[in-house]
């Protein structure tokens, strides 16, 4: 009996001493040539709609609050204008246009050009990022814009809900296309060139010196030294409504008539 349980004793330290040296002959081994030292991370199935927009018309209360919040009758903002801005850009949203859905951008052309007529608002935060001078097409007006079209060469602004695309280097330098979304009343924003872009005179110095802001060929053209910081804030599928209170427009397109 004592035989038996020795050579068990003799066995089982055999057997342990080799899975020991197994263990460390394989530990030394090299790694296949495909391994990056990385390890994978598990993917976890979230459906799209609950991170890529982050908002729905559930929100509209609380979007359509900000314009109290923020003051911003108090700054020449047409509440209409607001109020349409938010209606259509979270109609867009429920339509899947939206990318960058955390910043809305608003062109008040009710307002004279003299008066700060851009705004722009961080959604996520409740909190207005800029606001400042923003020309409009020469063939629009003088000191407001009045007349609107969609036509190539029109040297018109484009009434209507645009999405921002990506920036690029132009004549005009740090410069962003706009794609409009709205057939018929903007949609030939990209083959009419329609960008935002820095302009000399879109300044208050030129506003002094003829009582109105200079203009452009259609785009809305923004102070120059504001081009990164307003550009590098909206880029990538933002959402950008110009307003007019054109009974027209307003009665007519798919988006404003909300």
């Amino acid at each position: 009996m004592v035989k038996n349980l020795s050579r068990r004793t003799v066995k089982f330290v055999n057997v342990l001493c080799l899975s020991l040296a197994a263990f460390f002959f394989l530990s030394f081994l090299p790694l296949p040539s495909s391994y990056s030292g990385k390890i994978t991370p598990v993917i976890v199935n979230t459906a799209p709609e609950t991170y890529n927009t982050g908002f729905s018309y559930a929100d509209s209360s609380r979007l359509n609050r900000f314009y109290d919040d923020l003051q911003l009758d108090s700054l020449g903002l047409s509440a209409e204008a607001y109020h349409k801005a938010i209606a259509g850009f979270l109609s867009l949203v429920s339509a899947g246009e939206i990318h960058n859905p955390g910043v809305l951008s608003i062109i008040d052309f009710s307002k004279p050009s003299t008066q700060k007529r851009l705004f722009i608002l961080d959604l996520y935060n409740g909190t207005l990022l800029f606001n400042t001078l923003v020309a409009h097409g020469r063939n629009s007006g003088t000191l407001i814009a009045t007349r609107f079209s969609n036509r190539p060469n029109s040297f018109m602004s484009s009434l209507g809900f645009y999405l921002t695309g990506e920036p690029f280097i132009g004549q005009h330098g740090y410069s962003l296309r706009l794609d409009g979304k709205e057939k018929g009343w903007n949609d030939n924003a990209l083959h009419r060139s329609i960008i935002m872009h820095q302009a000399g005179y879109v300044s208050d110095t030129y506003i002094q010196r003829k009582g109105y802001l200079g203009r452009s060929e259609g785009c809305p053209a923004i102070p120059v030294g504001m081009d990164r910081s307003i550009i590098d804030s909206i880029r990538g599928g933002s959402c950008l409504f110009i307003y007019s209170p054109d009974i027209r427009y307003l009665h007519r397109s798919r988006l404003a008539a909300l």
